[in-house]
């Protein structure tokens, strides 16, 4: 029996203590993130600004949908201040593209074609991935690897073949399968980094 479904079958199918078990373990899982390897990121994402670098963002499903929307939250913290911009790109999005390199090369390689005609050396590449093991994603860190790259993932579970082919990366550790509260936990941390970004590029709050 999954943990998940051990909070429905001892909660009799009632919904309040369901809620009060998943959300109970939800929190224990921000209290185990790792905030130094967070901190890194956040200079990751800096450094990459300060050199005009494009910040590569990847995932499937679930993971697809929150690397559009940390596209997209770092693009508002670009237009927070009056200097460089935030280059971001979510390569999830483009579903002709996607389509038509999935059909002519494999959907193994619907971001590996992307990176090949769009990544220039100082780029990073961000994935989003619970299980760590998706092929496609698996190929693109690889490939960034190739160009002596930074890789960062946001992992689940295990890790994956993901956790030993990324330079950094965080990994919310829970039995194989929970994706809920591995994805909810990525947009918490997409959340927080992005906010701290915002108010840090505005200058309205001055790092101390």
């Amino acid at each position: 029996m999954t943990q998940i479904k051990k909070f429905f079958h001892d909660s009799k199918g009632a919904f309040a203590p369901f809620f009060d078990a998943y959300t109970k373990h939800f929190f224990e899982l921000t209290r185990a993130v790792d905030v130094s390897t967070v901190e890194k990121f956040v200079n990751i994402l800096l450094e990459a600004r300060s050199r005009d670098a494009t910040i590569f963002i990847i995932g499937n499903g679930g993971s697809a949908a929150t690397a559009s929307h940390f596209a997209e939250d770092l693009a508002l913290c670009a237009g927070a201040g009056p200097d460089k911009p935030l280059r971001a790109l979510s390569l999830s999005d483009s579903s002709s593209y996607i389509t038509a390199l999935g059909n002519d090369e494999g959907y193994e390689n619907v971001f590996l074609g992307q990176l090949r005609n769009l990544y220039k050396p100082d780029d990073i590449l961000v994935v989003f991935t619970a299980s760590g093991n998706s092929l496609n994603v698996l190929k693109a860190i690889e490939y960034v690897n190739t160009k002596d790259g930074e890789t960062f993932g946001f992992l689940g579970f295990d890790g994956g073949k993901a956790k030993k082919l990324c330079s950094q990366s965080i990994t919310i550790e829970t039995p194989k399968g929970h994706y809920g509260p591995v994805e909810s936990m990525h947009l918490l941390l997409i959340h927080v980094v992005s906010n701290y970004l915002f108010f840090r590029l505005s200058g309205k709050i001055k790092k101390l």
